[in-house]
């Protein structure tokens, strides 16, 4: 059976799923999961890729702390949930290339049992699988090829992995702004928090350009005109904010992923990315 379309567990097992990021297989062409590896001082990425992040640096000599800052929040909102709210399952779509600190290190290393279900369509990804598949003894890690686009898939495998009768955490970090158009990204979340039982959690972020304004946005618009994939919208905090419709929005709310819960002896500039953490009701 060939590498695309696999859902795979932590015993190396697969079925037929999902369709590959073709663009992913392409070194030419800079891709944003590559170019994040870059910016998080990982050894993932091609030439084109380097290019892309430096030009983007050029533009907004922050993305280095942009993208660390994205990192740090999704630590933090794992161990938040983990540890003081007590979820012990996450579906974590849009995984990206894995790093340090992924997320069912952070969710296991607070409570070993945790269930930790990736995602994504990248083949890079697919190929990194399992290193991201290296689950605790007591808890479990799979990993789901498929499109964040095809929700309906997503739920399917993910309901043979999780016990959607029992909270779960849907981590959206870094990937919402790769869809166009308000009503897709707002349907796909409606759809995949629709499955989920009392008590799960929403947790997004995106970035938008209310801090660096024009920076920002010529950062955003030069990585869409180079032909970098995905392309990449940026949103506003309240834009940011309506995905949690219906959801109860813990504290701090819809803040700057630098503000976010941040440890006492962290004191971090504001970045273009803002997030939030939300509970259904």
């Amino acid at each position: 059976m060939s590498e695309r379309g696999r859902l795979m567990d932590g015993q190396g097992t697969a079925s037929a799923a999902g369709r590959p990021d073709e663009d992913a297989l392409k070194p030419h062409i800079p891709h944003s999961a590559r170019v994040w590896n870059y910016l998080l001082g990982g050894k993932d990425h091609f030439e084109a890729d380097r290019r892309a992040a430096e030009h983007s640096i050029s533009l907004k000599p922050d993305m280095v702390e942009q993208a660390r800052a994205d990192r740090a929040f999704l630590g933090r909102a794992v161990r938040y949930l983990a540890g003081d709210q007590g979820v012990r399952q996450f579906l974590d779509i849009g995984t990206g290339l894995p790093t340090a600190e992924n997320t069912h290190q952070v969710a296991q290393r607070v409570a070993p049992e945790c269930r930790i279900v990736y995602v994504d369509h990248d083949p890079l990804v697919l190929a990194h699988a399992r290193a991201l598949l290296t689950s605790s003894p007591e808890g479990e890690c799979h990993y789901i090829d498929a499109d964040l686009r095809d929700p309906d898939k997503i739920l399917a495998d993910a309901g043979r992995l999780l016990d959607l009768t029992r909270p779960v955490a849907v981590m959206l970090v870094g990937i919402l702004h790769h869809v166009e158009g308000p009503d897709a990204s707002h349907a796909i979340v409606r759809r995949l928090m629709s499955d989920m039982p009392s008590g799960s959690r929403l947790v997004v972020n995106h970035p938008t350009s209310v801090v660096h304004g024009e920076r920002s946005e010529n950062s955003a618009r030069g990585w869409n005109e180079s032909g970098g994939r995905p392309t990449v919208t940026l949103r506003t905090p309240d834009e940011i904010a309506a995905y949690f419709d219906g959801l109860v929005i813990e504290e701090p709310g819809v803040v700057s992923c630098s503000r976010w819960r941040p440890t006492p002896d962290l004191s971090e500039p504001e970045v273009d990315a803002f997030c939030a953490v939300a509970r259904k009701p």
